[in-house]
């Protein structure tokens, strides 16, 4: 998906039928009456080449911020600020109202991109209602009719210049994973701006950490937990590297997660861990390690990405060496397939530890970076397989020919041999624990790939056929 469009709008201008349209579903509630949609729906959109996210939401309403209608309008300017760009839709029949201006002000300001559309414009009813739309100031308005799919070609033409504008973004902050690596070339990576994401619960001290690393008062921080709703991105250079911090909402446990502010919130944040490179997940000193640290953690793991493990509010634990050991047996307890991970204890209020915080992202971001030799992987599994032979299942034992390196970023190996979907999962924890220790990879996801190798020899699967003198000597006998 190359861009998110959001479509805003007074209630009844025709939002849901539009975002069927677009997804190709009725996926969203459509009736005369206004105020059917109250949440935020995404959907798959498909318009032409052009492949989007599309979201549908509430109808914009003048009403007290408590109140439902103000809620629904407030989760929907959520929207408006997330989105790359917003379809402004306004009713070409009724033509332009006060409310209309009065939100067209709002995303002017709250908005990049705004393109102006005045659906229910098929025949003469709505042609005053699209002259009139230029009044608000968004450019030249698009007529629509959504129920019957007119002026979706010009929709697909506004759109395509954005989507190569939008696509050229999303490739240069993009971060470089699963290079493929080939024996004798040059597997050097350009050194880019680091990415980094920072994430954990909520009150870790997330927005406090990333403005003492950048020296100034850049995230809104205080006691309350969930200030941080945006995954908010500052730059700088930190100890003479250049680098990328993502700011991340907290993530509570899913089934607390009610509210549609927070759940756009979290997913925010998981984003931005699929577009980093190092994720420091940050653990609260006083409550670290809970179910949900597990899961965050994990998250990471599981999308290949470097992880770094901090322990926030250190300056507060009194009996710190004891913390300590009991940090790194329940890390090495709990999160054994981050197995070597750096973890290092900072305070983001006063700034200690922030040295080695700073060298452990660096170290974890080599590590993900590491190129191992094959003629090294081999002679290293020459000697693993005479340490511990492979199994055999049904009496047949699984040969490991040779294994090579595929991939960096996270490193990635494969392992050519026999009956590869027989061999059992523990030996591989079995490799790929070596691999950890041997080549000094802790910490980083390692990508461990079985393969068969083609058998070469030509008679393997040749039919056995009898030979002619026999054959005719059994025919005269009967």
């Amino acid at each position: 998906m190359s861009f998110t469009l959001a479509i805003v709008g007074r209630p009844n201008v025709g939002k849901s039928t539009l975002f069927n349209r677009l997804v190709g579903k009725r996926l969203a509630l459509v009736d005369d009456q206004p105020g059917v949609t109250r949440d935020l729906r995404e959907g798959a959109a498909r318009l032409g080449d052009l492949r989007f996210t599309v979201i549908d939401t509430a109808g914009l309403e003048m009403a007290d911020d408590e109140s439902l209608q103000g809620r629904m309008r407030k989760l929907t300017e959520r929207a408006v600020e997330m989105a790359d760009i917003c379809l402004f839709l306004i009713d070409a029949r009724a033509g332009v109202l006060p409310a209309d201006e009065v939100f067209a002000d709002i995303l002017r300001r709250k908005n990049a991109h705004v393109i102006l559309a005045a659906n229910k414009a098929e025949g003469n009813a709505g042609e005053s209602g699209l002259i009139e739309a230029f009044s608000l100031g968004l450019g030249e308005p698009i007529g629509l009719s959504a129920e019957h799919g007119e002026g979706l070609g010009d929709l697909l033409s506004v759109l395509m210049p954005l989507s190569d504008e939008f696509s050229e973004r999303e490739q240069a902050d993009t971060p470089l994973v699963d290079v493929d690596v080939t024996e004798g070339a040059d597997a050097t990576i350009p050194e880019r701006t680091l990415q980094i994401a920072v994430v954990g619960r909520p009150n870790a001290g997330k927005s406090t950490l990333i403005n003492k690393i950048i020296g100034e008062d850049r995230l809104l921080t205080g006691p309350e937990a969930g200030i941080t709703r945006d995954a908010i991105s500052v730059t700088a250079n930190w100890r003479g590297r250049d680098m990328r911090i993502f700011d991340t909402a907290g993530m509570r446990k899913k089934a607390k997660v009610q509210d549609k502010l927070e759940k756009l919130s979290v997913s925010d944040g998981l984003r931005a861990v699929k577009f980093a490179e190092v994720v420091v997940v940050l653990l609260d000193a006083a409550i670290p390690f809970e179910q949900q640290d597990l899961r965050i953690a994990d998250l990471a793991e599981r999308e290949g990405r470097a992880v770094v493990v901090a322990v926030n509010k250190w300056d507060a634990e009194p009996e710190k060496q004891a913390k300590l050991a009991e940090l790194k047996e329940a890390f090495e307890r709990l999160l054994p397939q981050l197995r070597g991970a750096p973890l290092v204890t900072v305070s983001a209020l006063t700034g200690r530890g922030l040295d080695r915080l700073h060298a452990a992202i660096l170290k974890a971001h080599d590590v993900w970076n590491r190129r191992v030799p094959t003629a090294r992987l081999n002679q290293w599994l020459t000697g693993m397989l005479e340490a511990h032979p492979p199994p055999a299942p049904g009496g047949r034992r699984i040969k490991l020919r040779y294994i090579t390196q595929a991939k960096t970023r996270p490193p990635g190996f494969v392992v050519m041999c026999s009956h590869p979907d027989k061999m059992p999962a523990s030996y591989e924890r079995y490799l790929v624990n070596g691999l950890r220790e041997d080549f000094d990879m802790p910490g980083t996801p390692i990508r461990l790939t079985m393969r068969s190798q083609a058998d070469k020899n030509p008679y393997k699967n040749r039919k056995k056929s009898t030979p002619s003198r026999l054959r005719k000597h059994l025919d005269k006998k009967k």
